[in-house]
């Protein structure tokens, strides 16, 4: 097919934003946005395209969108998975849910068919409506930077190789292919926020507020996330330290950092402590750092933060890894990756009071006891096998997933 110079350009700009030759993952919902992503990155030939569905099982005509893109696949030449959610119990924000269980699905998804990165739909629109979004909520930088072009979650780049075109530039290029799409109903129902976002954008036009003068906002503030990260970076350098998955923070270096660089010090902290994918709110922040200036520990986010002479840990809440298990191989916590001679029926739980009891050497380890208490342990039934933190290695090593500074310039 001889395509115009515009719709070539759309292709090579997808292209370019999906380097190397790798396979590549492609969420699709049957929209236009996800369809004209993977139909230029199809007619490209590499790298190597895999596409993927999720069906909520919140529309009856989900099911046939399901089909109508796995026929589109078929005649593309390109592999399709549907995957079937049905996890919804009716309570919280559907959209929400939803989007936590579609990431979740895609990742393991990836994971089984051994894909790194996995390319999204949204657009400039999307990035604009998201800025707007934020606004409405007293966002500061990192909010208004908006969604990254390429970012590591759940094991997954996920890329957004669409964020510096428009929707229209999209189904203008499935028009000039013949390619259809379908249209979510859900779109044009002001119940949901991004909908009354678009429509607030449309309204704004008369005075010169777009799309793209918005996106190019969330780029600018993306540039000086990316510098406030860097100088929390440095001064993690100077005043913290990692401990077997606590992180301390001397009082005095902190204290001296600027606000708003030991602000993000102490999220960053958090959020790798309790494995968290969002921050704590400013004001809970703000009411836990008030709380440790009056009595020596607080909690917040899953998390313990207790002073420790001329130190602040952060250590992670015994009661917020209670119930958490994991099988061993696989990440316990979202965090803590357990190594050694495993046997049929054991699991991975937090140590606890009944595992430190059986510990009888873990003073000798140097961790606090509340520490040890939400460490990752070996279990068999009710019978302790290894405790790695508590002196009780028993040929088990626990390691790390990512480091702290990793979580400083992701967040």
């Amino acid at each position: 097919m001889q395509l115009s110079p515009a719709a070539r350009a759309i292709e090579a700009a997808l292209a370019a934003a999906c380097p190397g030759d790798a396979p590549l993952g492609v969420a699709v919902s049957g929209g236009g946005d996800s369809m004209a992503v993977l139909c230029a990155l199809a007619a490209r030939g590499r790298p190597p395209v895999h596409a993927v569905t999720v069906d909520h099982g919140l529309r009856p005509e989900a099911a046939d969108e399901a089909r109508f893109v796995a026929d589109t696949c078929a005649r593309l030449g390109v592999s399709h998975d549907v995957l079937r959610w049905g996890g919804w119990d009716g309570t919280g924000n559907l959209q929400d849910a939803a989007r936590r269980a579609r990431y979740a699905l895609i990742a393991d998804w990836a994971a089984g068919r051994r894909i790194g990165r996995v390319a999204l739909g949204h657009t400039r629109d999307d990035q604009a409506e998201t800025v707007l979004m934020r606004l409405a909520r007293g966002a500061g930088v990192d909010g208004l930077s908006a969604m990254a072009p390429a970012r590591m979650a759940r094991g997954v780049t996920w890329l957004r190789p669409a964020l510096g075109l428009s929707r229209a530039e999209l189904r203008a290029y499935l028009a000039e292919r013949g390619q259809r799409w379908v249209e979510d109903p859900s779109n044009e129902d002001t119940r949901f926020d991004r909908v009354q976002a678009r429509r607030a954008l449309a309204a704004l036009a008369p005075l010169g507020i777009e799309a793209a003068g918005l996106a190019a906002v969330a780029r600018r503030m993306a540039s000086a996330r990316a510098a406030l990260a860097a100088c929390t970076l440095d001064a993690a350098a100077r005043v913290a330290r990692a401990d077997r998955g606590d992180v301390v923070i001397d009082r005095a270096g902190l204290a001296a950092l600027p606000d708003e660089i030991a602000r993000r010090l102490l999220v960053a902290a958090l959020c790798w402590v309790a494995s968290a994918e969002y921050p704590p709110r400013a004001e809970a922040l703000a009411d836990m750092r008030a709380a440790l200036a009056r009595a020596p520990r607080a909690t917040l986010h899953g998390c313990l933060v207790s002073v420790a002479g001329e130190g602040l840990r952060v250590a992670r809440e015994p009661a917020a890894v209670a119930r958490a298990t994991a099988a061993p191989g696989t990440p316990w916590d979202g965090r803590w990756l357990l190594e050694g001679p495993y046997a049929p029926g054991m699991e991975l739980r937090a140590l606890g009071a009944a595992g430190l009891a059986a510990c009888p050497d873990w003073r000798e380890a140097g961790l606090p006891r509340a520490s040890l208490l939400a460490s990752p342990a070996v279990w068999r039934g009710d019978t302790l096998v290894a405790a790695p933190l508590a002196g009780h290695g028993a040929g088990w090593q626990a390691r790390l997933a990512t480091s702290l500074s990793e979580r400083i310039i992701a967040h």
